[in-house]
């Protein structure tokens, strides 16, 4: 192993045993926001110090059954085997502790809001909005996490021309990220008499959650707050006041609106949640701007103008542009299965992460 990781991996294995001492402490009870920080460091260490540790240990049996080996000649074939044994685990542990150690998202534990917006092919965009969301919220569902519509946008046929969700659960982020970009469908539309196939697009965005309004600072001077009566389904009370409400971020132009809610206000802190999120998320692709110029992951920018999936359904088989990869289970994904396509995704990302690593190194 690399000196500097092997020091690294003592530091951390020093610093696991300095939290839990912390934690111990009368003044880590007493304040709570300490507290949950410790707690979440732990979280995050005892995995890589249990492996540091195991391969702490399986150098130290490659030591015994090497001294083993030189000092009684009966046992050197089983000595041997032993080493051969160790050193295979070792290489395992290596490359799990070097992912272990990869720069991590600070993101990655959040919950996200997710956008779909449909975008070429008129009604069928519309409609393909919908099962995209549809797939995503089933997804969700069997990950039991928490979806919530924060603002929808009704096709005429059906579908949504735009829809924005919540989706509360720890490690949301860290899932879906890869799913932003342009993803486009094949297929002949409920609309088509002649049975030919289309093709149209819609474009989904996900942007983690802040945890406060606070974390993005916005000049109130920059805001337009506009409130107007909301429209479609949802009761007496949301038809016949001026509940809805329009968040205008004046410098960028980002505009957001929520009606679903009960009230103004509730409206109004819901908007400026995801109002939040898409500035914080801009600003976080101005920051990667330059890194992501230089190396291109290979999962792709994540811009939203880029064709990452491709949903075939006459040939039964989705297409992930980024990775190549292509899978014959149509009906399976768009009703939620989508956990072999962010997995590879995810693995994929990694190995570009390491690949970046070894370079760095050189």
């Amino acid at each position: 192993m690399n000196p500097s990781i092997s020091a690294k991996l003592a530091q951390l294995s020093d610093r696991l045993i300095e939290v839990n001492q912390l934690l111990c402490t009368e003044e880590a009870t007493r304040d709570m926001d300490s507290f949950r920080k410790l707690n979440r460091e732990r979280a995050e260490l005892e995995p890589v110090v249990e492996l540091y540790q195991s391969w702490q240990a399986c150098g130290a049996d490659i030591a015994t059954a090497q001294q083993m080996a030189d000092e009684d000649a009966e046992m050197r074939e089983f000595a041997e085997a032993e080493i051969i044994e160790a050193q295979n685990k070792i290489a395992e542990l290596e490359t799990e502790l070097q992912k272990q150690l990869l720069p991590k998202d600070p993101n990655d534990e959040r919950g996200v809001f997710l956008e779909v917006r449909a975008g070429t092919g008129g009604d069928e965009a519309s409609l393909f909005a919908g099962d995209l969301f549809r797939m995503y919220a089933r997804y969700a569902e069997q990950k039991r996490w928490q979806v919530e519509v924060i603002s929808e946008s009704p096709g005429e046929m059906g579908g949504y021309k735009e829809i924005i969700a919540r989706i509360a659960g720890q490690g949301a982020y860290s899932v879906l990220k890869f799913e932003s970009g342009a993803h486009r469908v094949q297929r002949v539309p409920v609309t088509e008499a002649q049975g030919r196939v289309h093709t149209s697009a819609c474009t989904v965005a996900i942007m983690p959650e802040v945890d406060e309004v606070d974390d993005v600072v916005l000049n109130p001077a920059d805001l337009r707050i506009d409130t107007f009566r909301a429209s479609g389904a949802g009761g007496q009370h949301i038809n016949k006041t001026d509940s809805a409400v329009r968040i205008t971020h004046l410098p960028t132009g980002v505009v957001v609106e929520c009606q679903d809610g009960r009230s103004q206000h509730q409206n109004k802190a819901q908007a400026m949640r995801v109002l939040c999120a898409r500035i914080k998320d801009a600003q976080v692709r101005a920051q990667n701007a330059n890194t992501a110029a230089a190396r291109k992951s290979l999962v792709g920018s994540g811009d939203r103008s880029e064709r990452i999936r491709t949903y075939n359904f006459p040939q039964g088989r989705v297409t992930d542009h980024r990775i190549n990869l292509t899978l014959y289970k149509m009906d399976a994904i768009m009703d939620g299965d989508i956990s072999e396509l962010t997995s590879a995704l995810m693995t994929e990302h990694q190995a570009e992460q390491l690949a970046a690593m070894a370079e760095d190194s050189i």
